[in-house]
């Protein structure tokens, strides 16, 4: 081969293009381009991430704040809390027409009592009631109620025989009788005895008979533990006595209280010596 000929196959060989497949190698300088590139774009997005997270929190830390109360609904939240205030107690203890004074003089013990309420200091109209109560010292409970007389000449505390009056004040009731036989279920000391016969008539002239078919007898100027018909007056004739719960004559009286005979006998079966009763009687309010 000629000289020209191989010089011409060197050429064509060194102008060949390179195969597919093979990658140029890149210049130092395009490298840097490309680095600093990503590096700004990685700043860029780090950048919009922060600020997206920061609003998100910003956001959240708003709504918590708008979800508590307001400082005022706060404060009343948080103040301490007063215990709440009993009613106050009812000085009369359940009863009405009567005086602290006299509620006081009832005794703490009694769980049973008759209250007798007149009309006015000079009225012999009045109001009987009977009050239970489940223990000494509470309150009473209304169990029934009747209408009642009393003296024709109304109500005295100073009473003196055959003035016509009442006693007002509270007495205790510890002993029963009467012409008839005692009802049943009667606990108080109880005297069947033919004597309970009222002689005469009324003040107003009207019949008395049966007025002692039932009779307790009310503790003024008397004995407590004897019969009702028992005549001594320990603290002298002058007071009188005899003082009763009977039977209603339809009339005044000179100084018991009358209450109708259903009255009486619910009496004599409810009252208990170990209850120790009482009777308060006098004019409204007292």
């Amino acid at each position: 081969m000629s000289k020209h000929r191989r010089a011409r196959s060197r050429t064509l060989r060194t102008s060949r293009t390179p195969r597919a497949g093979r990658t140029r190698t890149s210049s130092p300088t395009s490298r840097r381009v490309a680095l600093a590139a990503t590096l700004g774009l990685l700043t860029f997005a780090a950048g919009w991430v922060y600020a997206l997270d920061e609003n998100a929190g910003g956001t959240a830390a708003q709504a918590r704040a708008d979800s508590r109360p307001p400082a005022a609904d706060r404060a009343a939240r948080d103040a301490p809390r007063e215990a709440p205030r009993e009613a106050p107690r009812d000085p009369l203890q359940g009863l009405t027409g009567i005086s602290e004074q006299i509620r006081a003089r009832i005794p703490a013990e009694s769980r049973q009592l008759i209250l007798v309420t007149g009309r006015a200091r000079d009225s012999s109209e009045s109001t009987a009631t009977l009050y239970n109560r489940p223990a000494a010292g509470a309150d009473w409970i209304r169990a029934a109620s009747w209408p009642a007389r009393n003296g024709a000449k109304g109500w005295s505390t100073e009473r003196t025989y055959g003035d016509l009056t009442s006693p007002q004040g509270v007495f205790a009731l510890t002993d029963a009788g009467g012409l008839l036989p005692k009802p049943p279920g009667t606990r108080l000391p109880y005297d069947k005895d033919a004597s309970f016969v009222a002689t005469g008539r009324g003040v107003n002239g009207e019949s008395l008979a049966g007025s002692f078919d039932y009779v307790v007898a009310i503790d003024y100027n008397r004995r407590p533990g004897t019969s009702p018909l028992d005549p001594v007056k320990p603290e002298g004739e002058r007071k009188g006595g005899n003082i009763w719960l009977h039977v209603d004559h339809d009339g005044p009286s000179q100084g018991c209280v009358g209450i109708p005979k259903a009255a009486m006998k619910q009496v004599l079966e409810t009252l208990d010596p170990a209850a120790k009763p009482v009777i308060v009687m006098g004019p409204e309010g007292f």
